[in-house]
């Protein structure tokens, strides 16, 4: 996933005001403030409100729905570019719930949002500390045992 379609696709979300965080390893990097490695996709959560408007945008740029886990997720792909996107129901205090496949959920607090920097471009993530809570209960990959390692260095 490049770079610069990263940043085309926040640009897209915040001319609409809409709220959303990178997690993901682009969520790392954007921490570190430079690309560490090649990313697969880019992980991307936002309002549910937003949802129908960021998949007819993704499809009009050649996306097609290439695994649809709704309520809990959805990935396209154009290509070599791939974007996850996980609704959240949006409360009154900016926190976020997203649903869960095993019918639970999670919340993101708005508080564990800040930013980092992705090809110059700032954009809105998760923080480092929540960053590590979310790779927490399965078993690392190699790109996950990278960005726990960044993170480790980021929060110390």
């Amino acid at each position: 996933m490049p770079p610069e379609e990263v940043v085309w696709f926040v640009d897209w979300l915040e001319r609409r005001s809409v709220v959303y965080q990178c997690n993901g390893g682009w969520a790392v990097d954007a921490l570190v403030g430079r690309e560490t490695r090649p990313h697969r996709d880019l992980d991307v959560f936002l309002d549910e409100v937003a949802l129908d408007d960021a998949l007819a945008v993704l499809r009009e740029r050649g996306y097609a729905v290439v695994d649809d886990w709704l309520p809990v997720r959805i990935e396209l792909a154009a290509g070599d570019r791939r974007i996850d996107l996980h609704p959240m129901q949006i409360l009154p205090g900016g926190d976020g719930v997203q649903a869960l496949l095993d019918g639970g959920e999670l919340v993101h607090r708005a508080a564990d949002r800040t930013t980092g920097s992705i090809g110059g471009r700032a954009v809105v993530v998760a923080s480092a500390a929540r960053l590590l809570q979310l790779r927490e209960g399965y078993e690392p990959r190699e790109v996950d045992v990278h960005d726990v390692a960044l993170l480790r260095r980021l929060e110390g």
